[in-house]
């Protein structure tokens, strides 16, 4: 049995939660007065203790990220929340805006106070225009009553948010790309750096947190970076909205503890694979994770460790399930066209492999495939990998490699089988 544990959606059940007036009500912003007893440092040090790892797909330890804005530093400081959430399989972040928005305002405040940051823009994906709406509101709700603005709830600390929304594209989840577009430009990701360093806007030291990562602050000051970690497991502290999706009785957004069975979620939260058929797969973290098969998840756990150890990813916790019946090679033919459509075409492995792996998908379906095409899929996929600027290009190569490995006789089913 799953433990029901709330941390980010204890506030979903309750009717109109995204009004200050009801949020107020139901402990929102309670947990200010502590952060600013405890002062900046207290607050990292709580978010540090806590083990909290970044909610967005990568997983890097917050405190990490946090520590790199500690230094002293002349210029300003600026938080960006990341809700771009266009991957494929992945809308937890979104229920968070529609339902609890005052949640990541507060711990806007509370990460704003900690790096010594002035001015936050929470980056909204374009087509979310109706939870940039509802944002907007309970953005403008807590200015009118003082929990924003030059004292922020009184206290000797000024504070403006402001959202900036997309114009669609995926790869602007990407964090160096959402800052190049947050700046004006075209949404291409940056060159790596050598070492550590913040991110950067307009020159400026800068964090970029994901909605959910900013939402769990506020408990962890509160209730103390020990309470968080009683959840979960010891790598992968607390809790996270997992989304389940595809074949199931019961889709939607479910919070549980890191470490919780898969199988059991998708038994107890989804209610199992609909029309009582079998399962046969699942991609775990959103479309860019490498499936896995149903033997697989019946023995993973929904952490970030054990999705390394099969060769997969946890991601943003988007689990899409797949049913005996699903054609694989389909399901792949539809990744891969709105990956080819989505590479934002910087690097020529990725602009040129991504449509070169949706043309030969193309021809496969059609049945005018040939064993050489699947050879042509693997060694492009290869090329694609580990020879590009951001992540997006080794994720595709990920994804092809792995349908083709634990479904190739299904690609192979469709050769020699001319249409006619």
């Amino acid at each position: 049995m799953i433990k029901d544990i709330k941390i980010i959606s204890k506030k979903y059940h309750i009717k109109e939660s995204n009004k200050l007036e009801v949020a107020l009500k139901h402990g929102a912003y309670s947990a200010i007065k502590r952060g600013f007893e405890i002062g900046s440092n207290g607050i990292y040090e709580e978010v540090n203790k806590s083990g909290l790892r970044g909610k967005g797909g990568g997983g890097a330890p917050a405190g990490a990220k946090w520590k790199l804005l500690l230094k002293p530093d002349a210029r300003p400081k600026y938080l960006v929340v990341n809700s771009d959430e266009s991957e494929p399989g992945t809308f937890k972040d979104r229920t968070i805006l529609e339902k609890d928005p005052h949640l990541l305002i507060e711990g806007i405040i509370l990460t704003c106070y900690a790096i010594g940051a002035n001015n936050a823009y929470v980056y909204i994906r374009g087509e979310y225009a109706m939870p940039a709406k509802i944002l907007q509101n309970a953005i403008d709700e807590a200015y009118n009553a003082g929990i924003l603005g030059k004292k922020v709830m009184g206290y000797d600390f000024s504070l403006d948010v402001t959202i900036h929304r997309g114009a669609g594209a995926y790869i602007c989840g990407e964090k160096s790309a959402l800052l190049e577009s947050l700046e004006g430009k075209r949404g291409h990701p940056r060159l790596k750096p050598k070492g550590k360093e913040p991110e950067w806007y307009f020159g400026n030291p800068t964090l970029v947190n994901n909605v959910e990562t900013i939402a769990s602050v506020p408990f962890i000051v509160e209730n103390t970076g020990d309470e968080y970690k009683k959840y979960g497991t010891s790598e992968s502290p607390g809790t996270l909205l997992f989304g389940i999706s595809g074949h199931v009785n019961n889709p939607g957004i479910y919070e549980a503890p890191f470490g919780t069975p898969m199988i059991d979620y998708i038994n107890e939260f989804a209610g199992g694979v609909r029309g009582g058929k079998k399962l046969k797969a699942v991609i775990p973290g959103g479309s860019s994770c490498a499936v896995l098969t149903a033997d697989e998840v019946k023995k993973a756990t929904l952490d970030y460790e054990t999705m390394q150890s099969l060769g997969s990813s946890l991601g943003t916790g988007g689990m899409i399930v797949m049913d005996e019946d699903t054609d694989m090679v389909a399901v792949l033919k539809n990744l891969m066209g709105f990956y080819h459509h989505e590479s934002c075409g910087q690097c020529t492995p990725c602009r040129e492999g991504t449509g070169w792996i949706d043309r030969t998908l193309e021809k496969i379906i059609k049945k005018e495939g040939t064993e050489d095409d699947i050879k042509i899929l693997l060694k492009t996929a290869d090329t694609m990998n580990g020879k590009t600027i951001c992540v997006f290009a080794p994720a595709v190569s990920t994804v092809v490699y792995n349908f083709i490995k634990k479904f190739r006789s299904e690609f192979e089913n469709y050769l020699g089988q001319k249409n006619g």
